[in-house]
């Protein structure tokens, strides 16, 4: 699944933040507010993603309402911004939904409750998923972040570059913070 949100922010970005932004943290502003007011691309992206995964009509449904609710929800204030000529680095701090820990947590449940997720005997990935995106949905649990985007101005506007997939994940709240 985390695999799949980095897609769905890649596609975002290749939009890219093209507007008129006299400020480098402008394009910042504006290609997280895509987010925050989930524009027709992000809602685009969001039904593309879920519709290729497998999942239940329900599941489905709730992975949808995960993703808009981290979208709706993230809170970002703009830290620092730094120009060396038409490059700049604008400091960011976030705050999402802690999804990483949510999933470790349902990750944690099922290895302690197998006999929850069974149907007929057999292991039943469907209700996994249910309850994992249900999980996710319900958390109030957030983490911050300080995240740093480069930003280049490209024929008079300033345009977020790519971030790398470290930055990605801690926007979707997924980064595997465990490991640092």
């Amino acid at each position: 699944m985390k695999k799949i949100l980095i897609m769905l922010v890649s596609l975002m970005m290749v939009v890219g933040c093209s507007c008129s932004n006299d400020k480098a943290a402008d394009a910042v502003e504006a290609y997280l507010n895509d987010y925050k007011g989930l524009s027709d691309n992000v809602l685009e992206d969001i039904d593309e993603l879920v519709e290729n995964e497998n999942l239940t009509d329900k599941a489905s449904d709730t992975y949808k309402e995960v993703l808009k609710r981290q979208y709706r929800d993230l809170i970002y204030t703009i830290e620092n911004e730094d120009y060396d000529g038409d490059t700049a680095l604008v400091t960011v701090k976030i705050t999402v939904y802690d999804l990483y820990k949510v999933q470790k947590d349902a990750s944690d449940y099922l290895s302690s409750h197998p006999d929850e997720f069974l149907t007929d005997g057999e292991y039943d990935n469907d209700l996994y998923m249910e309850y994992k995106l249900e999980k996710m949905r319900d958390t109030n649990e957030t983490i911050s972040y300080n995240l740093v985007f480069t930003v280049t101005k490209s024929d008079g506007n300033w345009v977020v570059e790519q971030p790398d997939e470290e930055t990605l994940e801690k926007i979707h709240g997924v980064y595997n913070y465990d490991e640092d």
